[in-house]
């Protein structure tokens, strides 16, 4: 016997959440960091109308329902559309706001590096370059080997 109660569904409860706190959309957010000089790519129309064709299938809305999440995506499943066109990575949008959140808890840790103007990096081959490689590979005690398990 199926569960049909919408309130229990993850979508519904995401739509209205984002629906009661007036949350942006997905092309309203791109159009903000590009505003703020932001280089985010933004999906097409048939990007988010059909994605890569292994995603959500938005085939049993009505037309107009169909219209209306193309022309005001909302922000979540723009962020997912994204990753499902760029081979399930985080691209634009979702990659923005990932690296904003995790930026904003580092710089509220009392203990976190970033809130230490002094400090400099030292990872790197050189006293101006620092890449996440370099992170990585001390991270793994400078064994390259570690960094890919699976091979190249």
């Amino acid at each position: 016997m199926p569960f049909d109660d919408p309130h229990a569904n993850l979508a519904f409860r995401n739509l209205t959440r984002a629906k009661m706190v007036k949350l942006a959309t997905g092309q309203k957010f791109q159009a903000f960091l590009k505003t703020k000089g932001v280089t985010v790519p933004k999906l097409t129309a048939a990007q988010i109308r059909n994605g890569d064709g292994n995603g959500a299938d938005l085939s049993n809305l009505t037309q107009a329902q169909r219209q209306g999440v193309v022309a005001k995506t909302p922000l979540w499943f723009y962020v997912l559309r994204e990753a499902e066109v760029n081979g399930g990575k985080l691209h634009g949008v979702g990659a923005r706001i990932v690296a904003e959140t995790f930026h904003r808890a580092m710089e509220g840790s009392k203990h976190s590096i970033v809130r230490d103007t002094a400090f400099r990096p030292s990872l790197g081959p050189d006293s101006n370059t620092f890449r996440m490689v370099d992170l990585l590979l001390f991270a793994f005690e400078g064994k390259k080997a570690l960094l890919a398990p699976l091979g190249d």
